[in-house]
């Protein structure tokens, strides 16, 4: 049996990332993230560059993710990872709370250890910030997949006021979404009846304007990449505040 010592660079973590081959995002967004001593592996889930034109093609193109993600585990499990973090996000609100925790126990039984999922980290974050009833959420989706994370927020108890799916064309489209979109975006999604605001669809890069709006709200505006990253910080032992993302890094 195999005695793993300490990696050089990974000395304290050793993080396998999943994120589709499509996706530009994920992959500076979390080493952006990281800490000394633990390091990011990435596996690409080979997927072709969808063209979404309606809520059947969205969700084709997410079911392809679905299908492709076991054999980019088994490829990132060859470097003896110590815990995965899984950068996509709409398949792993399918489903509501049961779907994602179906999700989660089969890569776990495939990979042999544990993981961060997006949908699972998000409810973890709003509950971390506490006192949150009502919520807003954006993604780059099409409205069937906004239902879907709707359903998943509604099993943690959370009513979601007003949410706005972009309805991005392409996979890679969706990391060209622009500072003024968001804005937008956001403008809409906010009021007096949102406790906080959440941002889903991991190639959307959001974690830096999420942080500025955080502090221009004074609510919680949760990315979806922090919120994945702090949660496999976090049940990792590994307690570093991170900061310039927002309060889950800083504070929790």
């Amino acid at each position: 049996m195999e005695v793993k010592g300490k990696d050089n660079r990974g000395w304290r973590k050793l993080f396998g990332v999943l994120g589709p081959s499509t996706n530009t995002t994920v992959q500076p967004d979390y080493d952006d993230l990281r800490p000394a001593g633990v390091t990011n592996h990435y596996s690409r889930i080979i997927v072709a560059n969808a063209q979404a034109i309606s809520d059947e093609t969205f969700l084709a193109g997410t079911q392809a993710i679905a299908d492709n993600t076991i054999d980019a585990v088994k490829s990132v499990m060859t470097c003896n990872p110590d815990y995965l973090v899984m950068g996509m996000s709409a398949i792993t609100f399918y489903g509501g709370a049961e779907g994602a925790r179906k999700f989660h126990k089969e890569i776990h039984e495939i990979s042999g250890v544990e993981l961060s999922t997006g949908s699972e980290s998000v409810a973890a974050a709003l509950a971390a910030y506490g006192g949150i009833k009502k919520v807003a959420f954006l993604s780059p989706y099409y409205p069937v997949a906004n239902e879907q994370v709707r359903n998943f927020l509604s099993d943690y108890g959370y009513e979601t006021v007003r949410d706005a799916p972009l309805r991005c064309p392409t996979w890679t489209a969706i990391a060209q979404v622009t500072d003024q979109k968001l804005r937008e975006t956001l403008r809409y999604l906010d009021g007096d009846d949102v406790d906080a605001i959440i941002q889903v669809g991991t190639n959307l890069s959001m974690m830096r304007f999420a942080a500025a709006a955080e502090l221009v709200l004074g609510k919680p505006v949760i990315a979806i990449n922090t919120a994945t990253y702090w949660h496999a910080l976090r049940a990792s032992g590994i307690q570093d505040k991170v900061y310039g993302f927002g309060r889950l890094l800083e504070d929790f």
